[in-house]
């Protein structure tokens, strides 16, 4: 089982509330990526917003800058919203990011976005939703699966490629795709028919409802002829780890408020209710939060419904502090870890 995190960028906030610098959330990032690296966190996922709060915009640019920066953690974007960006410029930037970390540690995970900033800031129509990512899923899978640089491919969202040289290629040829949901499940059994890997983000509810999407996805992969062990499956989910259960309650609760509250005023979220908040925090609730005991056995408990060979959690939401995100990461590889794989050993 691979222990990770992701994040979107999350920008500070001031004594006042309001918001400090998207430059600063920036750097935070990259600093905890380095961080994750250095403590041996298996996996850091970046997830591409475009809000004052999650500026986390280019994730292909910080995935090449992280590669520079680190030596032995997996990193990939959580996710790519390819509808509205050209998988040719996204396929450009992971392998140019693969070249740099030495090869075999990036990755790009493929979504149709939970929101919908990207379709006017890049001047697409709502309307186009489906087909822009039906076309350019398939454009991108084509160039990673071809067999030289140069690519033909047709259709109607971007301008066709007649035999021509998309480069650099990746150290080892191919690119891991994954394919991002939110629990849909045209989307488990999409992934399954096309033999690539699953992600899912479950941000409510009991992850082990995610079970039947999961044996979906399987069955599918398995009647278009794909190996089992092509067929992995990941989990992303909100969490904080501290020493204590209570400690973590408290520290992550004013960043999930101030999410909420952001959320509410762009998507018309409700209001945040912290009995809800304690509900999601305790099993079998969607929220990895608590100490490092309560945090592995929680995902122990959730792989013997998923079968999932990652599971990693966005922990710096809505402010929460640097200096806290840095220690709930030294939490999730140093101790989390251990004991998920001790768990997952005696079963």
């Amino acid at each position: 089982m691979e222990i990770g995190a992701y994040s979107f960028g999350d920008s500070q906030l001031n004594a006042d509330g309001s918001l400090r610098s998207t430059t600063e959330a920036i750097q935070n990032l990259f600093a905890a990526i380095k961080h994750a690296d250095d403590v041996g966190l298996d996996y850091f996922g970046v997830g591409e917003h475009h809000t004052t709060t999650m500026p986390a915009s280019s994730p292909g640019a910080m995935i090449a800058a992280a590669a520079a920066a680190t030596t032995q953690i997996k990193l990939g974007s959580a996710a790519s919203i390819i509808g509205t960006d050209d998988p040719v410029r996204i396929f450009q930037q992971f392998a140019t990011a693969d070249a740099i970390s030495g090869g075999g540690r990036v990755e790009i995970t493929a979504g149709r976005g939970s929101s919908v900033e990207t379709f006017p800031l890049f001047g697409h129509s709502l309307e186009e939703y489906d087909d822009l990512y039906a076309q350019k899923l398939e454009l991108l899978m084509t160039i990673n699966d071809s067999e030289t640089e140069n690519v033909t491919w047709s259709g109607t969202v971007r301008p066709s490629l007649d035999d021509l040289a998309v480069v650099p290629r990746p150290a080892s040829g191919k690119l891991p795709i994954w394919l991002a949901t939110g629990g849909n499940a045209s989307s488990s059994a999409r992934a399954g028919q096309l033999g690539l890997p699953v992600s899912y983000g479950i941000i409510g509810g009991a992850p082990h409802r995610f079970a039947p999407l999961t044996e979906l996805y399987r069955r599918s992969g398995a009647a278009a002829g794909h190996k089992p062990e092509a067929l992995k499956v990941s989990v992303g989910a909100l969490g904080f780890v501290a020493p204590t259960k209570a400690e973590a309650l408290e520290r992550f609760y004013p960043g999930w408020h101030n999410l909420n509250v952001e959320m509410g005023r762009l998507r018309g979220w409700p209001a945040p209710d912290k009995r809800a908040y304690l509900a999601q925090a305790d099993a079998p609730g969607a929220y990895y939060v608590g100490s490092p005991d309560e945090v592995a056995e929680r995902i122990a408990h959730l792989h013997g419904y998923l079968g999932h060979m990652r599971h990693f959690l966005q922990m710096d939401i809505g402010g929460i502090p640097q200096e806290q995100l840095l220690e709930s990461i030294t939490l999730l590889a140093t101790e989390v870890k251990p004991r998920v794989e001790r768990l997952l050993a005696q079963k």
